[in-house]
């Protein structure tokens, strides 16, 4: 598995979002989102288009820092509740941003939060960003949910970095008991040949490649449905997977890497 090109992220952050707003299209906003709690359809929908002009401003901006959401135009949504202005409002916000990445390139430096300060990594995060709501989104609005294989795994991939990365800080609790015990999982896709992660708990850290191997549990099932329970939008007791092993060590891993 490879990262995605920067066009081919730009055109998924497009992509997603143009699928976002077509399971958005008839559905009742207020509805609860059962993967977020906290949130109605709308205010899921209002978080990814705030995230989209947010990035878009950090990016135009070239900013070397944080930039607050109160000086992010439009970050607070559309000015009315009617679904066509929360529609128009989305895609606006969205093609903004795309045009700033790809005007800016992947190798701009700007801020971010993360291990790398380029243009690349927002590509990349708002791609994810917008695939993973997408799916509370069909959640809520209980529509089926797919997503392209390639795109699927580099979710996965990401998210295994950005864990990674939090627990290189030391500063999340969770995050640093993600190690430990000679204890690995293995995911395998049931559908895409060589979709396979192979991720084992050391005793300073944990490490992942792609591998074929026995682990101390296994999940498996199609690409899709790995990547939805990796990011704890499909319960790994769903019957759309199989766990083999030690199911206990599958929940701690889900449990401790919640932070996003």
């Amino acid at each position: 598995m490879t990262l995605l090109s920067y066009d081919r992220y730009c055109d998924e952050i497009l992509a997603q979002t143009d699928a976002l707003r077509a399971t958005l299209k008839g559905a009742d906003l207020t509805a609860n989102v059962p993967s977020c709690p906290d949130w109605t359809l709308r205010q899921l929908a209002v978080h990814v288009g705030s995230a989209h002009r947010w990035v878009g401003e950090i990016v135009r901006g070239r900013a070397t820092e944080d930039v607050p959401e109160e000086k992010v135009p439009g970050a607070a949504g559309p000015g009315s509740d009617d679904p066509a202005a929360l529609d128009a409002w989305l895609a606006e916000g969205t093609a903004a941003a795309v045009e700033a990445l790809r005007e800016a390139g992947p190798d701009t430096e700007v801020w971010t939060w993360a291990w790398e300060r380029r243009t690349a990594f927002w590509a990349r995060r708002m791609t994810h960003e917008t695939v993973v709501h997408r799916a509370d989104a069909a959640l809520a609005a209980r529509v089926p949910y797919t997503v392209d294989p390639e795109v699927a795994a580099d979710t996965i991939d990401e998210w295994l970095r950005i864990v990674s990365y939090v627990q290189e800080q030391g500063d999340d609790p969770e995050a640093n008991e993600l190690r430990g015990g000679d204890r690995s999982l293995h995911l395998h896709a049931t559908d895409v040949p060589g979709a396979e992660w192979l991720i084992e708990l050391g005793e300073e850290r944990f490490t992942w490649r792609h591998d074929h191997a026995k682990a101390t549990v296994a999940l498996r099932g199609s690409l899709t449905d790995l990547m939805l329970v990796f990011n704890r939008r499909l319960a790994p007791t769903s019957d759309r997977v199989e766990v083999l092993g030690d199911a206990e060590l599958l929940d701690f891993w889900l449990d401790r890497s919640s932070f996003g």
